[in-house]
């Protein structure tokens, strides 16, 4: 179970700010801009000839992030756990957008999975779960951000160095790649094949 009420805690977001950044609870647009910035940073610098997967897509932010820095993938698509996301995210980029628990279910093969934040508010094991579908899923890599530290919160859900470095570990990635210094406890990571 997550640690809140998933659907609760978007939908009050999205009645409280409507389709913002500050909708899907990120701090600020700026923030997110910044977290959107590190995941391209990770990516090839050409995405034309790749397809991406953004996993809790949201409101399909990213792909009007990929399409204004002009790196654009063969195809993208998004997929949410809410169906008011989905619907939203489908409209928002005229892209495929599906419905699916992360958490619980596999995801169609692709060659990058990213994801920003939709991690933040599941219980480790769903989280566990998450990255395990997510790195499944990619052919070449999946990148990824969520919260950095040891803090114990009842809300959101924090990772240490270690402990990033053990999932990759069992999962067997390749290269594993770090960076922390944009945002104080934040932390982006390439679990690449």
């Amino acid at each position: 179970m997550p640690k809140i009420d998933n659907k609760k805690f978007y939908t009050s977001a999205i009645e409280l700010y409507g389709t913002t950044a500050k909708g899907v609870n990120w701090h600020s647009a700026s923030s997110q801009k910044l977290r959107f910035k590190i995941l391209l940073e990770l990516l090839p610098k050409d995405m034309h000839p790749f397809t991406l997967l953004d996993a809790g897509c949201g409101f399909g932010d990213l792909y009007h992030y990929l399409q204004k820095k002009k790196k654009e993938p063969k195809s993208y698509t998004g997929v949410d756990v809410l169906q008011e996301m989905v619907s939203i995210a489908s409209n928002n980029t005229g892209c495929e957008i599906l419905l699916a628990d992360l958490s619980k279910e596999s995801i169609p093969q692709t060659d990058y999975v990213v994801c920003s934040g939709a991690m933040n508010v599941l219980e480790r094991e769903e989280a566990l779960e998450f990255i395990y579908h997510c790195y499944t899923a990619a052919n070449k890599a999946f990148i990824f951000n969520i919260l950095h530290g040891d803090i114990e919160s009842e809300t959101y859900n924090y990772f240490t160095t270690q402990d990033i470095k053990l999932i990759a570990q069992e999962l067997k990635v390749e290269h594993l790649h770090f960076r922390d210094n944009y945002l104080d406890g934040d932390i982006t990571v390439g679990f690449f094949k």
